[in-house]
C-alpha cells in the first residue's frame, strides 16, 4: 500500500503531463491510501483548473464524480487524520530547513504516521521526504 498525495490524484483524474506515468505507476500498486485531506485538496485543484480556464466545468465535474465513485467503491483505503499528524507536520515545518508548506507537510506527516510510503509527483515534497527520512516514490517523466 502507498499514500497518494494530491499531485498523483490530479494527474490520475485530469489530463496532465505526468498522467501516463502516474497511470503506469498506479498499475503496480496493490492498494492505495488517501485521507479526507486529499479529497479537499483535489476539489480545490479541480476548482482552480476551472477558474483559470485549464479545464471545462463539465470535465471537472466528471473528474470529481469519478473520484467520488472510486472513493465510495473502496478503491482507496481511507486513513484517519489524527491530531498527531498535525503535530508532526508542524514540528517539521518549524525546523525551518525544508521548503515544506502546510499542505505538503500534512501529506508527508500522514504517510509517516500511518507507516506508508508517500507517492508524489512533487519534486520539492520528495526532497523534503528524503531529508526527513520518510519513504517516498517520486513519479516523473
Amino acid at each position: 500500500m502507498a499514500y497518494l498525495d494530491t499531485s498523483v490524484l490530479g494527474s490520475f483524474y485530469c489530463r496532465e503531463t505526468l498522467s501516463e506515468n502516474v497511470n503506469v505507476a498506479l498499475r503496480t500498486l496493490d492498494r492505495a491510501a488517501i485521507t479526507e485531506f486529499v479529497q479537499v485538496e483535489l476539489a480545490s485543484l479541480l476548482s482552480l483548473k476551472v477558474r483559470n480556464g485549464a479545464m471545462f466545468l463539465s470535465t471537472a465535474r466528471d473528474a470529481w464524480q469519478s473520484f467520488r465513485r472510486h472513493r465510495l467503491g473502496a478503491l482507496y483505503t481511507m486513513l484517519p487524520m489524527r491530531p498527531e499528524i498535525y503535530a508532526i507536520a508542524t514540528r517539521w515545518i518549524v525546523q525551518f530547513n525544508t521548503p515544506l508548506r502546510a499542505a505538503d507537510a500534512t501529506h508527508l506527516a500522514a504517510a509517516y504516521f500511518h507507516s506508508q510510503p508517500l507517492w508524489t509527483t512533487d519534486k520539492l515534497l520528495a526532497s523534503s521526504a528524503a531529508l526527513l527520512h520518510v519513504p517516498c516514490r517520486l513519479i516523473t517523466l
